[in-house]
């Protein structure tokens, strides 16, 4: 086989693989450092990370689904200052590329979470997560309203300036996803990330109540990979120059590829690691294969590859 271009890239940052964890299933890395060592895949993206410490939802906060998991942790972390004096040099002393993950309940908030990051070296990339669907006030959610989206971007772009890529993280729960990914990135951003989870609930038949302590949760697994794989072919092909990093239900190189046809410049690992530690490793593997068994000697020909008209234009 011949050697192939394993390497992609996310704005202006460079990856030697486009394979990376999910934010919010790896915390900052170091539960999956015990497995492999996070220099070997593409990026770690961070748990979404606020201003101040939460602690996040009641419990029950997980329930297993057919084929998925529903999860409402409510954006439980240490708050940027701590994170920034903890897990980013734990990271960057494991050799690992960095996409930090913010989350914000206002506008002026993800200003402030990107001004505290832009002195930080050793960063690749800011996710700017206004898509969360376990904040307390389903309001909130930034990714739902075109306009509130369009000025979280905005801002965060004019704080952060032009050195490190934006990557809009931004919901399935909407009924036009296109025109809130072209508001974002028509306000800055440089890549976009689809899609975070589809909002979901399980009853308890035993108390016949909602089974957890926040109702709602976010849905994830195989179970909605075709929804992330519609979204990113939709987007894709309103968008073909914006690089997607994409995700939902990936958990073998098929899902990947087929996430990668559709548009994707890179896929993010979540819910296969809770089975599998070492999934993102295999993934890789068996991506990189299918790619060369297909007769790819770059990855960035296989992307979108699904949009190509018969002839191959």
């Amino acid at each position: 086989m011949s050697e192939l271009d394993f390497s992609t890239t996310l704005g202006n940052a460079w990856f030697p693989s486009p394979i990376f964890t999910a934010s919010g299933c790896a915390s900052s890395g170091r539960e999956l450092a015990q497995f492999f060592p996070l220099s070997d895949i593409g990026g770690v993206v961070t748990k979404s990370v606020m201003s101040k410490a939460r602690s996040g939802r009641p419990t029950p906060r997980m329930a297993e689904t057919p084929s998925g998991m529903l999860n409402s942790i409510g954006l439980q972390g240490p708050g940027i200052d701590a994170f920034i004096e903890k897990d980013i040099p734990y990271l960057i002393s494991q050799k690992a590329r960095i996409v930090v993950s913010i989350a914000g309940e206002t506008v002026e908030e993800y200003s402030t979470l990107a001004r505290k990051l832009r002195s930080v070296a050793g960063i690749s990339a800011v996710e700017v997560n206004i898509s969360c669907p376990n904040v307390e006030n389903r309001g909130l959610v930034f990714a739902c309203d075109p306009e509130a989206s369009r000025r979280v971007i905005d801002g965060v772009r004019r704080t952060l300036g032009g050195e490190l890529p934006i990557i809009a993280k931004l919901s399935p729960d909407v009924t036009d996803l296109v025109s809130i990914a072209t508001g974002v990135v028509d306000a800055g951003a440089d890549a976009l990330a689809l899609i975070n989870t589809v909002l979901g609930m399980v009853i308890n038949l035993d108390t016949m109540r909602p089974h957890l302590g926040g109702k709602t949760g976010g849905l994830s697994g195989p179970a909605i990979k075709p929804i992330a794989v519609r979204a990113v072919y939709q987007v894709h092909a309103a968008l073909p120059k914006t690089p997607i990093l994409g995700m939902g239900g990936i958990s073998s190189g098929r899902d990947a590829l087929e996430m990668i046809a559709a548009g994707a410049s890179g896929v993010s690992i979540g819910t296969a690691s809770f089975g599998n530690p070492t999934a993102l490793i295999t993934i890789q593997n068996e991506l990189k294969e299918l790619l060369q068994v297909k007769g790819f000697t770059s990855f960035r020909d296989a992307v979108g590859f699904a949009h190509r008209d018969e002839e191959g234009d």
